[in-house]
């Protein structure tokens, strides 16, 4: 199990942002009779940023808590630890290394892979069709001289004009650093 955790998580994560977006999608019309000029992309944003939260251990939600029994927060955060967990038990010596002293709650770790993923849980965030001509709100694709908008599923472009290029030459498909910015600012 643990060679494949790394993968069932960001499966997880994936899966439910996916029915996060498609249930905001879906209440968005509605959302914006009360809240004219409301965007699609923004509020995915925000989503996006409090399922970054969740993955690092930042959520400041507490869950609803039921007569005798765990809060929602405190299930998943337990059951995350585990994950994380079994990704640093598989990794490589050298890599443990380099999270020495992160135990039990892998806040390291869990920060290294939401960089590492973050590109991935935003594509599942904004693959439904419906998303096909929505803009976020503002330029934050491209370079700082010349910025562009996500105009395509909310995403910024896969190309040189890109936001912030990976080692690899892959570009960040992500508009916002909202997930960087402390919720109570938010």
């Amino acid at each position: 199990e643990t060679s494949t955790t790394k993968h069932d998580l960001l499966l997880d994560v994936c899966m439910a942002a996916n029915y996060e977006a498609q249930s905001l999608i879906r209440y968005h019309d509605k959302h914006q009779l009360t809240n004219e000029g409301s965007q699609i992309c923004t509020v995915l944003a925000r989503s996006f940023a409090d399922i970054g939260d969740i993955i690092r251990g930042k959520d400041l939600y507490l869950g609803n808590k039921k007569k005798n029994q765990a809060r929602e927060k405190e299930k998943l955060e337990i059951k995350l630890k585990s994950f994380f967990e079994q990704i640093y038990n598989s990794l490589e010596e050298k890599e443990k290394n380099h999270y020495h002293g992160d135990a039990p709650d892998f806040l390291k770790l869990r920060e290294d892979w939401w960089t590492a993923n973050r590109h991935t849980v935003w594509e599942a965030m904004t693959c439904s069709n419906e998303l096909k001509d929505n803009r976020y709100f503002r330029a934050t694709c491209g370079e700082s001289r010349s910025p562009s908008m996500a105009k395509n599923n909310c995403r910024c472009d896969k190309d040189k004009g890109g936001k912030a290029i990976k080692g690899s030459g892959n570009v960040n498909v992500v508009p916002t650093y909202f997930d960087y910015v402390p919720q109570y600012l938010r």
